[in-house]
Order: structure tokens, then C-alpha cells, then sequence
């Protein structure tokens, strides 16, 4: 029985501390003008970097010549 308290501790625990590790939103960028996705993407990888993101999850991208879209970052 103390081994199953010990455990469901352990879990427990894990399970608080993982959520601290979660990423953070804090903002979004928009981005016009590139003529490529390859571009587009770094384009945006610039401004997250510029804003102090650890990471960036592009949402929307449209356009035919000429491509513009939105990320959210993460930090």
C-alpha cells in the first residue's frame, strides 16, 4: 500500500512539474511580402527571433505571388 502512495506521489508530481515546462504565448507577428514559403518562413523565424521567441508555430498563409500570413510565438 505505501509503495502505491509512493508511486501515485511520483505521478503526481511529475504531472505539476510538466506543465511548468509548458511554452509560453507572448504574441504573434504577421508577415507580407514573400514570394516563396521557404521565405515566408524565415522571414518569420527573424521576427521571432527579434522578439526573443524560443519557438513559433505558423497559423495562416496565403497569397499567390506574393505570401503573407501570421505566427504565434513562443516563448
Amino acid at each position: 500500500m505505501n509503495v502505491i502512495k509512493k508511486f501515485a506521489a511520483v505521478v503526481a508530481l511529475g504531472l505539476v512539474s510538466f506543465g511548468s515546462f509548458a511554452a509560453q504565448d507572448i504574441g504573434t507577428v504577421q508577415v507580407s511580402g514573400a514570394k516563396t514559403l521557404s521565405a515566408f518562413e524565415a522571414q518569420v523565424a527573424a521576427k521571432a527571433e527579434a522578439a526573443g521567441a524560443s519557438s513559433y508555430k505558423i497559423v495562416s498563409v496565403a497569397g499567390n505571388d506574393q505570401l503573407r500570413g501570421t505566427a504565434i510565438l513562443y516563448k
